[in-house]
């Protein structure tokens, strides 16, 4: 089920109508693969129907309960009123019962639907290129998604068996009371709905567009609470607090506002269908007794008159409820799927091989990229990283040296030129077998809210814990984690908040250890940290190093003086290459930035 591509005309109107959104979720109550699926559907509508037949027909044993009581005739079912008073009881359990068991065989298929779907939306999210998840908004997306879910589960049960349910069940009691009165019965009913039905569809059309606008400023107040939450520490370094509550407290405003205006509508549409029923209703009932009255009609053909309305309101009004939520529950998918029809900038070829990797040269053979046309980062790299090298590359801020690593691990894909490791081109091999060839230290390894366990196991899935500490071992951070009192059982926090930078460097380092990829990629992963811890890390970088082709893109000149080459990069091009001493002696671009750092140093100390 994948997602279907449209237009921007074809999806603004399939939006507007919902019928996109009901086109998506059809195949998940009717999957082609799966017939037990299917199977179960058809005995949920089953007993649907029997219910449905059951819960019609009980009212006519009220009233042949309350004529034997009256004595104004003899029941069919040649049963007394105390007879007629528990079938009547029994028929309405028996409906009850139906109810239930349809609930209970469609609850599979409504769980494997949403499981089906909430899987898809979580990998196609992470399918997503780089430059959509760089611009998302991480809370209005969770919202995005909660909602959409909460939308699918309501369609599932209500539009199968509330919407078709209703109409059956209607047009039962519409033709019961045709054929036993008269025409005019069905006429008032015919008319009652109808005008109860434009009411409750023009009106809930109005509400939608309040609750888009509810929703839209819910999302804002949700992305701007969690936005200040991940940037705690930031919010504390300039005492905004203050600050932060009042552009919360300024977004929820916005959302009160919204939110009243939907209530209000809310009681007007809900005070209109009442008006609307009461008056169908006292209209039947109306006719009914004048019928009694001229002794054309029983005391129980009042009561069933008067069953027969109160089965139709029940319904009726929950149509109005089940409507606006249909309403809403199509516009809170349509966001989703709009998600899920999102592309993915970055994808593999029909025919992509796996990456096979027999030594790790890494080559950029005349690289033009840039994030934006009209601003060109890499103007025409070239360099050759052979089998086991390991080389770095410098430059100023904007130069192009975290540009290279992204390119590297196809975050993005060149827009001329090639990116090969042991001359296979990336764009011609799958991407996992890539991230699998391909070990990342970044300058702030993020870890996720559990235990160091975890988080270095992560490296490899189903690693062992001599594996684990193996790999924590040779990050030079096993010592550490076995002074803590849960050792690797311990917390680190969200985003590995309770452990300083140079552990989470160390732990960074180990699960890479334990990925052992035969590429490694080192973006700047000591920059962010003081001297000391610097150097410290420094050995575990060097173990991690060994045997692997390495590509090192650095800031501190010091950090990177031992590698086999240098790059230099300046506006997009490699402008020098060759070794620490070699690039001193030119007395050229290295040169100067290693005197502007060694200055900078100098000043500090």
């Amino acid at each position: 089920m994948r997602p279907t591509t449209y237009t921007a005309d074809e999806a603004s109107a399939a939006r507007r109508s919902g019928i996109r959104t009901i086109r998506r979720v059809m195949p998940y109550l009717w999957p082609s693969d799966q017939p037990w699926v299917k199977r179960r559907v058809v005995l949920a509508l089953l007993a649907l129907l029997l219910g449905k037949i059951v819960a019609v027909g009980t009212p006519l044993l009220y009233k042949q309960a309350v004529d034997a009581l009256a004595g104004e005739g003899v029941s069919p079912l040649m049963l007394g009123a105390v007879g007629l008073t528990v079938a009547y009881g029994m028929a309405r359990l028996l409906s009850n019962g139906f109810q239930q068991l349809r609930d209970v065989i469609f609850a599979a298929v409504g769980q494997r639907a949403l499981r089906a779907l909430a899987l898809e939306t979580f990998t196609h999210i992470h399918r997503l290129s780089m430059r959509y998840h760089l611009t998302r908004k991480t809370g209005g997306l969770s919202r995005i998604i909660e909602r959409g879910v909460k939308g699918v589960d309501f369609l599932l049960r209500f539009l199968i068996f509330s919407i078709g349910p209703l109409v059956l069940e209607l047009l039962m009691i519409a033709g019961i009371l045709f054929f036993l009165f008269d025409v005019w019965y069905l006429a008032v009913i015919v008319l009652t709905i109808a005008v109860y039905v434009w009411f409750t569809f023009a009106v809930t059309e109005w509400r939608v567009k309040l609750r888009k606008v509810m929703n839209d400023q819910d999302t804002d107040a949700n992305q701007k609470a969690i936005d200040s939450l991940l940037n705690f520490e930031t919010v504390k370094y300039f005492g905004a607090e203050s600050r932060e509550a009042r552009r919360y407290d300024g977004a929820m405003e916005q959302y009160e506002s919204a939110a009243l205006k939907t209530s209000y509508s809310l009681a007007f549409l809900n005070f209109g269908q009442a008006f609307l029923i009461t008056a169908g209703l006292v209209i039947v009932m109306v006719m009914a007794a004048i019928g009694v009255e001229r002794g054309l009609m029983t005391v129980g053909d009042f009561v069933m008159v008067n069953a027969y309305m109160i089965q139709i309101t029940m319904p009726l009004n929950f149509l109005g409820t089940v409507y606006r939520e249909i309403r809403q529950a199509l516009v809170d998918m349509g966001e989703m799927f709009d998600l899920l029809e999102q592309p993915a900038e970055v994808s593999d070829k029909p025919d992509a091989k796996v990456l096979k990797v027999q030594g790790g040269e890494v080559e950029l053979r005349d690289v033009h990229f840039g994030y934006d046309p009209e601003r060109v980062i890499l103007r025409g790299v070239s360099l050759k990283v052979a089998a086991g090298e390991t080389v770095a590359i410098v430059g100023s801020s904007g130069s192009g040296k975290s540009t290279i690593g992204r390119l590297l691990f196809r975050f993005y894909d060149v827009q001329h030129g090639a990116v090969l490791i042991d001359d296979q081109d990336l764009r011609d091999v799958t991407q996992s077998s890539l991230h699998d060839a391909i070990g990342v230290v970044p300058q702030d390894t993020v870890l996720f809210n559990d235990t160091i366990r975890y988080n270095i196991a992560y490296g490899r899935d189903g690693a062992t814990m001599e594996q684990i500490e193996k790999a924590a071992k040779d990050a030079q951070i096993h010592d550490f984690i076995m002074r803590l009192p849960d050792g690797y059982d311990t917390q680190v926090g969200e985003r590995g908040l309770k452990l300083s930078g140079g552990e989470k460097q160390r732990v960074g380092i180990a699960r890479t250890l334990l990925k052992n990829p035969p590429v490694l990629l080192l973006d700047e992963a000591t920059s962010a940290l003081d001297t000391e811890t610097e150097q410290e890390i420094q050995g575990a970088l060097a173990r991690a190093a060994e045997g692997r082709t390495v590509l090192t893109i650095a800031h501190r000149l010091s950090t990177i003086a031992d590698s086999d080459r240098i790059i230099v990069l300046e506006e997009g091009l490699v402008v020098e290459q060759g070794n620490h001493t070699d690039l001193l002696a030119r007395k050229g671009r290295y040169w100067s930035l290693w005197q502007r750092q060694a200055s900078e140093q100098g000043e500090a100390a």
